[in-house]
């Protein structure tokens, strides 16, 4: 059952839910970069302990080229993720930053389907486009 990747799905946007809430109490008083790097180097010090616990190293130049590439890529997108999210929950409401936040999921699904050659069926392109509307709904208050 812990193999699902649903229960991760899952515990991933419990724990989104719940990072929006103590950022926001976290980032005041503080520029928002600093918060970044405070929460940067705290997830930086739980993965080192995670992947030795686990035992999971892997040397990043024995990794191909593409991987390596993709994960940078990667890295840099969140970074960036991660300054425009501080700085709105600096800025603005939890309430309504964190939903519009949540129009990821709009981007990545149709970023998938373009790049990755995904399909949705008509039921789940609804549901995107219900969630993506409630979102909308949420931060237009």
């Amino acid at each position: 059952m812990l193999s699902d990747w649903r229960i991760y799905a899952l515990g991933s946007a419990i724990f989104a839910g719940l990072t929006a809430v103590l950022a926001k109490v976290g980032v005041s008083g503080l520029p928002s970069n600093t918060a970044t790097l405070i929460r940067t180097i705290v997830i930086i010090m739980f993965l080192i302990a995670l992947v030795a616990l686990r035992g999971e190293w892997v040397n990043p130049f024995t990794l191909s080229s593409r991987s390596l590439t993709f994960l940078v890529l990667s890295g840099i997108a969140t970074g960036l993720s991660w300054i425009c999210y501080f700085r709105a929950l600096q800025m603005g409401p939890a309430s309504v930053v964190a939903p519009i936040d949540k129009l990821s999921l709009f981007f990545a699904v149709l970023l998938s389907v373009l790049f990755l050659g995904e399909r949705l069926s008509l039921y789940q392109w609804g549901g995107v486009i219900l969630m993506s509307f409630g979102a909308l709904l949420v931060a237009l208050k």
